[in-house]
């Protein structure tokens, strides 16, 4: 077998990780797995957890990403604002994902698990536009979503 360039090990790096970061956002990350990965990318469940050996890794790799996917969806112009733009982002099964993956984080209590971005940012990006109220606001609508977030999931168990 021929040995493969480095060029070619990076493209399918990149390839993984677009791909983890499509599955995170769509059918979330306690679904995605080397399976669902590797049957994507027409490649062995080898291949991928040779690049990318345990599944938090994962996150280790796209948690910036995913942060700047989230905040690209909120407005911080004004309290106003930002309250409407996370209320429309929560419609978005994409942004859904992303604070369902921070509250699953939120559980966990494993050493390596990194500080989820996404929120982090949204709050000091709020605090940076709006000041403290900014924040707080920013910490209402996660408790609201969190709650919102829950009563969806039990509902869709008892159904």
């Amino acid at each position: 077998m021929a040995k493969r360039s480095k060029a070619q090990t990076e493209l399918t790096i990149q390839q993984i990780m677009d791909e983890a970061f499509r599955q995170i956002l769509t059918i979330g990350f306690e679904t995605m797995s080397y399976s669902t990965l590797a049957d994507a990318l027409g490649i062995s469940r080898t291949g991928v957890s040779h690049h990318f050996p345990r599944k938090l890794d994962f996150l280790l790799r796209l948690n910036e990403r995913i942060g700047e996917h989230f905040i690209s969806a909120l407005d911080f112009s004004s309290i106003e604002a930002l309250q409407y733009s996370w209320q429309q982002a929560m419609t978005r099964p994409e942004q859904q994902a992303v604070l369902r993956l921070f509250f699953s984080i939120c559980g966990r209590v494993e050493d390596e698990m990194p500080e989820f971005i996404a929120v982090e940012q949204a709050l000091r990006q709020a605090e940076s536009a709006l000041g403290v109220a900014g924040r707080e606001q920013v910490q209402e609508l996660l408790g609201a979503t969190a709650l919102q977030l829950s009563s969806c999931t039990l509902l869709a168990k008892a159904a």
